[in-house]
């Protein structure tokens, strides 16, 4: 899960895994695989940042071959 905050201002929890697309419109707004979409006040990179941390929390990353690393034994 991942912090963010809404153009209002109100913070909320989003689960990352759920995260289909993050575009700057230049309002940075998140597309969920369900089709909602979400503007956030965190830029694009931001974003970005937040979903590779929660991902190396959750250890999705520790996967060679998610990785890119096919050489990995």
């Amino acid at each position: 899960m991942i912090e963010l905050t809404r153009l209002n201002g109100k913070a909320f929890t989003l689960n990352a895994l759920y995260i289909e697309t993050v575009e700057s419109f230049p309002d940075t707004t998140i597309t969920l695989t369900t089709g909602t979409k979400i503007i956030v006040l965190q830029s694009e990179d931001e974003v970005r940042q937040k979903v590779r941390a929660f991902y190396k929390n959750i250890q999705i990353l520790s996967n060679p071959h998610l990785r890119g690393d096919e050489d990995e034994e």
